[in-house]
């Protein structure tokens, strides 16, 4: 079965990725990262009105990938294809619910 992750990024353009600095995992690049004050950090790109993380490449809803998956945060951990984070960043850009999904 083909991860339905690789053809959305919708929760990676729906929601600030925020977290505490001792959740950082060390090998995520510095580069990715913004101070939101000075305990909590968030993926750079994810802290405006219209989100978008710095580490998605590629169009939401077509071919797409992390930069920094490998080294990602916690927040970004969480989500899970069809939950209910999922779901609400995919109708957010207009896609249907994972298969499967409610």
């Amino acid at each position: 079965m083909t991860n339905p992750c690789l053809s959305c990024g919708a929760c990676c353009a729906a929601f600030r990725v925020s977290f505490h600095w001792v959740e950082a995992p060390v090998e995520l690049d510095a580069r990715l990262i913004e101070r939101l004050g000075r305990q909590h950090l968030c993926m750079a790109g994810t802290n405006t009105a219209s989100p978008r993380c710095i580490a998605l490449e590629g169009p939401v809803g077509g071919p797409t990938r992390c930069s920094a998956y490998e080294a990602r945060p916690p927040a970004c951990r969480e989500v899970q294809p069809g939950d209910g984070k999922c779901t609400r960043a995919r109708e957010r850009h207009g896609l249907a619910p994972v298969n499967g999904a409610a």
